[in-house]
């Protein structure tokens, strides 16, 4: 048997500019939302590798490098794109409903 998905409100479509990131924390959760293109991705916002905020990195079409020790790592798969970070990020599924951007749990 299936276990039940659950929908998280995370913010509004609007919140979030063009080809930029912003920070969410949602109970236990600390989120980096992404819009590339107005298309949302969602990860962890913590890097893998160190204490940087992906959310404050450099967001390059689906690439993000963190601003602490350059890595980077790809929104759509959490997969490592530039060492020195190893273990991939975790991703989200995305789904917008009513204007607002939700991550299924």
């Amino acid at each position: 048997m299936a276990e039940a998905s659950t929908r998280i409100r995370l913010c509004s479509t609007s919140d979030v500019d063009w080809d930029s990131a912003i920070r969410v924390e949602e109970g236990d959760l600390i989120l980096a939302v992404f819009n590339v293109n107005g298309v949302f991705y969602v990860t962890d916002d913590l890097c893998t590798h160190g204490p940087g905020s992906l959310s404050e990195g450099y967001l390059d079409g689906h690439t993000i490098e963190c601003d602490f020790h350059n890595g980077a790592f790809d929104i759509r798969t959490g997969e490592v794109v530039t060492p020195p970070c190893m273990i991939p990020i975790k991703t989200y599924k995305v789904v917008i409903e009513n204007e607002n951007v939700t991550i299924e749990v």
